[in-house]
C-alpha cells in the first residue's frame, strides 16, 4: 500500500514505514504531523483524487529537523572583475511514515 502526498509545493510517493525528507515543518521532533494532502491512495486498487482523495489522511511521526548539505551559488562576469560567491543550506523536517488511511 502506497500514497501520493503533496507538501512543500512537492510531491512525494510514501510506504508505511518510509523516512522522507520534506521542506521544513515547524514541528518538533518527536511530535505526529498529519498530511491531509493525499493525491492518490493504492489500496487494492489505485484511487486518484482530483485534487485530492475524499477522507484520506497520513500520519507520520517528526524524527528530526535540520539543513541540507550547502549549494555554492558562484556569480561571475568575464572581463569586468565581478564575481560574487554565496552559499545556501535549506531546511528540512525529516519524518516517519506511521499509517495510511483510506
Amino acid at each position: 500500500m502506497y500514497a501520493i502526498i503533496a507538501t512543500g509545493g512537492k510531491q512525494y510517493k510514501v510506504a508505511e514505514g518510509d523516512v522522507i525528507r520534506v521542506e521544513k515543518l515547524g514541528v518538533e521532533a518527536g511530535e505526529a504531523y498529519t498530511f491531509d494532502q493525499v493525491l492518490a491512495v493504492s489500496n487494492d486498487g489505485l484511487k486518484i483524487g482530483n485534487p485530492v482523495v475524499e477522507g484520506a489522511t497520513v500520519e507520520a511521526t517528526v524524527v528530526e529537523n535540520g539543513k541540507a548539505k550547502k549549494v555554492i551559488v558562484y556569480k561571475y562576469k568575464r572581463k569586468s572583475g565581478y564575481h560574487k560567491k554565496n552559499g545556501h543550506r535549506q531546511q528540512y523536517t525529516a519524518v516517519k511514515i506511521e499509517k495510511i488511511n483510506a
